[in-house]
């Protein structure tokens, strides 16, 4: 526990500029999202408050606030902690985001323009170059990007907002980096059909293809279901 309690405040960033507030909230939530601490890592509030120069009361409220977006969890005597789910309530929040992104992708289709056909290609072709060097972070951080272009065109903000939620509390487990080549393979291959129904505006058949896609999803995620280093067992 030791460990991890070091690792936790060394590795956290003060993005602030000289005489600026520390910007305690976004610099935490950006260090659990980045997923280098694992779930269940240590949260010290003491080594925490030294990093950005403040005193604990600053960093006890962001923890609050990152409690209720599902990122931390606190529990008494014990202390602040990156929250750790069971694999049943991980595997939900995929369903939650599919359900969300099907509501989106139809609405996506009717509002999508050239700009938009572009940054999707992009960013798809963004995630083969991550593939091809081995960079997990950079595909991790890709394969987000890549179902966020193409759901944003939806203009349904309160959507989006719900979907990026969901999709931040999967966030400290970095599922994407524990996929092996031939999933990720996999993964470019279902891209690649979204990409061509989304440029296509073909609504009904991106909704098939994004279905077959969370399919292969829930298929590589069951693969590190009884990982305790990852999930709550018992």
């Amino acid at each position: 526990m030791t460990r991890r309690r070091s690792i936790f405040a060394s590795r956290l960033v003060n993005t602030a500029s000289d005489g600026e507030q520390p910007h305690v909230l976004d610099d935490l939530r950006r260090a659990i999202l980045d997923g280098d601490e694992p779930p269940g890592t240590t949260i010290p509030i003491d080594a925490v408050a030294k990093v950005f120069g403040v005193s604990q009361n600053p960093v006890r409220e962001s923890l609050k606030i990152l409690i209720g977006e599902g990122l931390v969890e606190h529990r008494p005597h014990i202390g602040y902690s990156v929250a750790k789910l069971t694999f049943e309530e991980f595997r939900e929040l995929y369903d939650v985001r599919q359900a969300l992104e099907a509501s989106a992708l139809r609405a996506a289709v009717q509002h999508a323009t050239p700009e938009d056909d572009r940054l999707v290609g992009e960013i798809h072709e963004a995630m083969a170059t991550a593939t091809r060097t081995h960079d997990e972070r950079a595909y991790h951080a890709e394969s987000r990007r890549f179902h966020m272009a193409l759901i944003v065109p939806s203009g349904m903000q309160r959507l989006l907002r719900m979907y990026e939620s969901a999709w931040n509390i999967t966030e400290p487990a970095r599922p994407m980096a524990r996929i092996d080549d031939v999933g990720r393979t996999q993964f470019y291959d279902d891209h690649d059909r979204m990409v061509e129904a989304f440029v296509a505006r073909d609504a009904d058949l991106l909704l098939a293809e994004s279905s077959q896609h969370y399919a292969h999803l829930r298929e590589a995620i069951a693969v590190f279901a009884d990982d305790p280093d990852v999930f709550l067992t018992g």
